[in-house]
């Protein structure tokens, strides 16, 4: 049975949000239930939730991938995109938040605003995403109403405004006062539909100064309405309609309810104010493109489909998840990926329920939909008609913070690996997979441990791999300290034509600027930048013909051959100036490969008297902690030679700064984790290379040479 069409302006897109553990699939299964689409409400215990269907998040009874749900409500369809609320998968929070038009943040008033809360929270920012705040778990006995909001607004502003409170949370919570409506919503004990009912004498006052103080925020964003307030003291239900529609799409007010997503009391009324008040995909502002022009979101326009997940499921093959942006998508139609060169046919498409999908003939203009074999297009592409690029901007994942050598089993599964690692990085763009030339590793980065062991498990579940997970090298850098001469000669005879060469050269550390050396007339200056970063500066200072001009290349690509493999760990080598001064050569024996190992051989025997030093990579990391676990997290950090560089307050939490050496960085997502429970974030970046202390340096070269020799 083929599902309705929905035009643009009944179609709601909503993204829900929140902590792990704050309700969010349990609520999913509530607005499933209310809108007809499941006939009982799965239970995320018991394993039969429509959005957490991957065996995965059933083993762990949590969701770990943003799901695609749809219901509908009063002649609205409703897409809700249920994410998880760890930190380690905010690309799939992320993801969600693109294409959402309405975010639905669950808040456990139990717990209050918790860290997870926070840092989604940045997000919605970043999107300005219209938001909604619904206070859950009202029905559980520490629930505390009062102390949530007031951390809400405390952490998110005074736009956190109260549209409902409940009237006896804990054990015996049943009912919910609306100042919106302006009326009691008494539930039976099993949920669902509720009694409606007038606000009691005793809860008048309370009620009328909450209901003033929404009057009051809807007005203060609209001109308009201020004046009819300042004129009539008070608006309509109508005019506050309208006013709350603006506010949220201006990003202006972030509306609060009550809920029970367990017991199904307060679902229905939030799903009528996303089918009364919550902005349609057609009142959300014109999607931005990647020339900087703007889409407009019209169902009579060019038809144009962004993806935004990408997943290859064994009981669901490959599937794209799209929204459309511009126009109407129906199955046939063929669209052009510009990102890619290729065109693409849409021969099915569907709305999704979990697992579950269904069949439809078209999506208009907001809507959002499933489809599968696109044979080139990955996420983040945008799939137009061919001719004018309407490529929506792409989304940006934030940088990976932990990351683990990867090596398989047995070996006769090594190329399997590749594939399935291949497989799960079109499907999370915040994974990413190096095979490291430099350290002959497979490094795989993501989030944080808990992200690399799902990657883990679904290779080893999906693509039956067996993995390895291993600490990875560190990409050290080599250089000198001071200058060192050398000379060597390469010489070799095999019965007829022998090999001869012999080079003379000076090293020094390189930096800009520096003058020529002194004692040495430099005739020729090669810059060669390196690719992994600083400079080879090869001078020929040959006087007299001593060395033919054309061995030049010959010395300078064995030097370079050195470089690669620096003597003292094996890491690339920078910042040095070689010159080249003297030497020998021999009318017969003297060739390219001989002026090479010579060149080598000299710059090798050079280094290792230039008081070698080695660099290693250096990360400002940013950490955002609980005042009372600061002292816990600073020490850790300092005992990971970090360098404090500064504390400043955000919000309710203190950020502190430093300058941490990569190597000292394994695991420490599951540390930060440990010492704060989890209520702590952190982020880190590239800086520099720096000198590694002489200890560890004596360390590190022992430890690379016991690899070697194993």
């Amino acid at each position: 049975m083929l599902m309705k069409i929905y035009n643009t302006s009944n179609i709601r897109n909503i993204a829900l949000l929140g902590h792990s553990g704050s309700g969010k699939t349990t609520f999913a299964e509530c607005m499933l239930f209310e809108g007809g689409l499941v006939n009982r409400r799965g239970k995320v215990e018991d394993g039969n939730a429509t959005s957490d269907y991957h065996e995965l998040e059933k083993e762990r009874s949590n969701s770990v991938f943003s799901t695609l749900l749809h219901t509908q409500w009063k002649g609205d369809k409703i897409n809700i995109i249920d994410t998880p609320g760890f930190d380690d998968f905010v690309g799939e929070v992320i993801s969600a938040l693109r294409v959402a038009d309405t975010g639905v943040m669950l808040l456990n008033t139990q717990n209050g605003v918790e860290v997870g809360t926070e840092t989604i929270w940045e997000y919605t920012e970043e999107f300005k995403t219209p938001m909604i705040f619904v206070a859950n778990q009202l029905d559980q006995e520490k629930a505390d109403f009062d102390k949530t909001v007031e951390q809400a607004k405390a952490r998110f502003g005074s736009s956190v405004t109260v549209v409902q409170y409940p009237l006896n949370q804990g054990n015996d919570f049943d009912t919910i006062v609306d100042v919106l409506k302006m009326t009691v919503y008494k539930f039976p004990a099993e949920g669902g539909k509720p009694e409606k009912l007038p606000i009691p004498d005793s809860e008048k006052e309370k009620a009328d100064k909450l209901h003033n103080d929404l009057v009051e925020a809807i007005a203060e964003n609209d001109e308009g309405l201020m004046e009819i307030y300042f004129d009539k003291g008070t608006l309509t239900e109508e005019e506050m309609t309208k006013g709350l529609k603006i506010s949220m799409v201006n990003h202006d007010i972030f509306p609060l309810f009550c809920c029970s997503s367990v017991q199904n009391m307060g679902s229905g009324r939030i799903m009528g104010f996303l089918h009364d008040i919550a902005p349609s995909a057609k009142d959300m502002p014109p999607a931005t493109r990647e020339s900087g022009k703007i889409l407009a979101c019209d169902p009579e326009g060019p038809t144009v489909v962004f993806i935004y997940k990408t997943i290859s499921e064994p009981h669901l093959g490959d599937m794209s998840f799209f929204r459309v942006y511009s126009g109407e998508i129906k199955v046939g139609d063929e669209l052009y990926n510009s990102t890619t060169s290729t065109s693409e046919r849409f021969s099915q498409l569907y709305v999704m329920n979990g697992k579950n999908r269904q069949n439809v003939d078209s999506l208009k203009a907001g809507d959002i939909g499933a489809t599968v074999k696109l044979k080139s297009t990955h996420t983040n592409n945008t799939l137009h008609p061919k001719g004018d690029p309407y490529n929506i901007a792409k989304i940006k994942f934030p940088a990976p913070r932990h990351r683990v050598a990867v090596t398989a089993e047995s070996n006769a599964d090594i190329e399997k690996m590749a594939q399935a690692l291949h497989q799960i990085q079109e499907e999370d763009p915040t994974l990413i997979v190096e095979h490291s030339q430099e350290l002959k590793q497979t490094i795989v980065q993501g989030q944080g441990e808990l992200h690399l062991n799902m990657m883990k498990w679904k290779i080893e579940n999906n693509f039956k791999v067996k993995l390895t997970f291993e600490k990875p090298l560190i990409p050290y850098r080599e250089t000198i300290q001071k200058s060192a001469h050398s000379q060597y000669r390469h010489k070799k005879q095999s019965g007829g034509g022998g090999q001869f060469g012999e080079v003379h050269m000076l090293i020094e550390p390189y930096y800009e600027g520096m003058p020529d050396p002194p004692e040495l007339n430099v005739r020729k200056v090669q810059e060669i930048p390196l690719d992994w970063g600083g400079k080879l500066v090869f001078n020929n200072c040959i006087v007299g013909g001593a060395i033919d001009t054309k061995y030049m290349a010959a010395i300078s690509k064995g030097i370079m051959e050195r470089m690669v493999n620096g003597p003292l760990t094996g890491s690339y080598v920078r910042d040095i100036r070689v010159s080249v001064y003297d030497g020998k050569m021999h009318a017969v024996d003297s060739n390219d490969m001989a002026f090479k190992i010579a060149g080598r051989t000299a710059f090798k025997m050079a280094f290792e008297n230039a008081s070698p030093q080695l660099l290693e990579p250096i990360y400002s990391v940013e950490v955002v902690v609980p005042a009372d676990v600061m002292g816990d997290v600073m020490s850790d950090l300092q005992n990971r030679r970090g360098m404090i560089e500064g504390m400043d307050a955000e919000g309710h939490y203190q950020k502190i700064k430093a300058r941490v050496p990569l190597s000292e960085m394994h695991n420490y997502s599951s540390t930060l984790r440990s010492i704060t429970q989890g209520s702590a974030k952190f982020k880190m970046d590239f800086i520099e290379y720096s000198n590694v202390p002489h200890e560890v340096q004596k360390r590190v070269v022992a430890e690379r040479a016991a690899l070697e020799e194993a």
